[in-house]
């Protein structure tokens, strides 16, 4: 049996904080950590009523979570907040009103690999606004001038799809090795620190 994976909790009030720590410690295939062993943590869940310029702030500044993969249940959530999320190594990003405890857990347990993952609408709502703001300030841009391969924005469209490695790989006729080298390839040499962070980027450059 694998070990345990050590999950944090920090929200934004008490009650909230009481009440997802219970939870966590009743599944068996996490360990819940107080906030003295953060840097010891794998994931640390983060629920906010919405992401602000001040959280933001907190989620990029604080050392000791900082290295932290992070979780983050909101309860309001907006496409700009989603490009801010992963900026602050938030790794998946959930709506505080569609999201099950066995979701919570499931999504905990994905992401200990760095499997980032956003969900599918929330996803679309990024692709448009993106996409809007782009238009309207006039960008152009080509996956040359982002420094991005065909096929590492081939493979970055499909994630930001939702495929995972084993889909990618079959949409286009890869090894599963292949689409992971392609994926550290691009994040190693453009400085990214993970999945969702390599969709942002390559959305703000105007490829996807």
């Amino acid at each position: 049996m694998a070990e345990p994976v050590r999950v944090a909790v920090q929200a934004t009030d008490t009650i909230m904080q009481a009440g997802l720590t219970s939870f966590l410690r009743t599944r068996p295939e996490l360990m819940v950590v107080g906030r003295h062993e953060l840097t010891e943590c794998d994931v640390l869940v983060v629920h906010i009523d919405r992401m602000t310029q001040h959280t933001a702030a907190e989620l990029r500044g604080d050392p000791v979570i900082g290295h932290v993969s992070k979780v983050l249940v909101a309860s309001e959530l907006r496409e700009n907040d989603i490009l801010s999320a992963v900026e602050c190594r938030v790794v998946a990003v959930l709506a505080r009103a569609q999201t099950s405890g066995d979701r919570l857990v499931e999504t905990i347990l994905s992401v200990v690999p760095g499997r980032g993952r956003l969900p599918a609408d929330l996803l679309g709502q990024l692709l448009d606004g993106v996409r809007r703001l782009q238009r309207e300030a006039l960008v152009s841009r080509g996956p040359d001038s982002a420094g991005l391969t065909p096929r590492e924005v081939d493979v970055l469209r499909l994630m930001a799809e939702g495929h995972d490695t084993v889909e990618i790989a079959d949409k286009l006729c890869y090894s599963e090795r292949t689409v992971k080298n392609v994926i550290y390839g691009l994040t190693n040499r453009l400085k990214l620190r993970n999945r969702p962070h390599a969709v942002a980027y390559a959305m703000r450059a105007g490829v996807l």
